[in-house]
């Protein structure tokens, strides 16, 4: 058969929830258009406020493996999903310069830089507790010593002008320090976010610790604040006045929020969202016994 006369395979995108793909719920989808030029690029499927409750609940039931693997294995699992993201690297490449509107070079620095980020989170799993943790020095005959836990299921709105960096940036230290997470994707670029999902589930990373959603933000984000089982709410893809919104749903639970603000995710990250997601555990014991 001629190259001529040969039709194109379209991709199919879809959910990742709970190791799955399904569709929405609600069976919709929406058009994503290349950046530069507006030219059709695939249908994304438009999450429901159905979709994200299951993905809660896919969340909250892989929290208790997760958080009670050793740290040393979850920066083996990590490590295990940077080296699928590079095997993938020109797919990821193409995706993140149609969604961005980048040159072939810059997307390549663009996935790169992911790369390396979610190598560096790997390698941060097993030494965050000795940076936030310690032994407190006390007026008696006691060991007091307080260690990190995760936080939970935490909701995360990717950025929304960074399609793949920004996700890794804001996904990675949820799941490195022991939580799980809800994502919600980059609404008008979430393609590469979407392969991402088929990347995690042909690592090592046990179904449901990692969930992605598409559609749009403020509908999935809605449901997401106000949930009585998510723990954490990471808002850096919101608007302003969205944020704002979600921020008062937050409360009825007292949510953990992190609040959205300027970032340039080609910096070195430094730790503050690794012990944003983190509660403090602080045991007494008698000493010598």
């Amino acid at each position: 058969m001629s190259e001529q006369s040969r039709l194109s395979v379209f991709k199919t995108y879809k959910l990742y929830v709970g190791g799955k793909f399904p569709r929405s719920e609600s069976g919709r989808v929406y058009e994503v258009t290349d950046s530069k030029g507006g030219s059709w690029l695939a249908n994304a499927p438009q999450a429901s406020r159905k979709d994200a409750r299951d993905a809660v609940v896919a969340a909250r039931k892989a929290f208790g493996g997760w958080s009670g693997a050793t740290a040393y294995n979850r920066g083996q699992v990590l490590y295990r999903v940077a080296e699928m993201l590079e095997g993938r690297r020109e797919q990821f490449v193409r995706e993140v310069a149609e969604a961005e509107g980048l040159s072939k070079s810059k997307a390549g620095a663009a996935v790169d830089a992911a790369v390396d980020r979610w190598v560096w989170y790997a390698g941060w799993t097993d030494k965050i507790a000795q940076v936030v943790g310690g032994a407190n020095p006390v007026a008696g005959p006691y060991f007091n010593l307080s260690t990190p836990e995760p936080t939970g299921v935490v909701a995360v709105l990717a950025p929304q002008d960074s399609s793949l960096l920004g996700l890794v940036s804001v996904l990675a230290p949820v799941i490195a320090t022991g939580s799980t997470a809800v994502v919600v994707a980059s609404e008008a670029a979430p393609l590469p976010a979407l392969s991402f999902g088929e990347v995690l589930a042909t690592s090592d990373v046990p179904g449901g610790v990692v969930n992605i959603l598409s559609g749009r933000t403020a509908e999935l984000a809605t449901p997401l604040a106000s949930h009585q089982d998510v723990n954490a709410l990471d808002l850096t893809g919101a608007s302003v006045d969205l944020a704002r919104t979600l921020e008062e749903a937050a409360a009825d639970n007292l949510k953990r929020v992190r609040r959205p603000a300027p970032e340039d995710w080609s910096t070195d990250p430094g730790t503050s969202r690794l012990t944003a997601w983190l509660e403090t555990k602080t045991v007494w014991h008698p000493i010598g016994v």
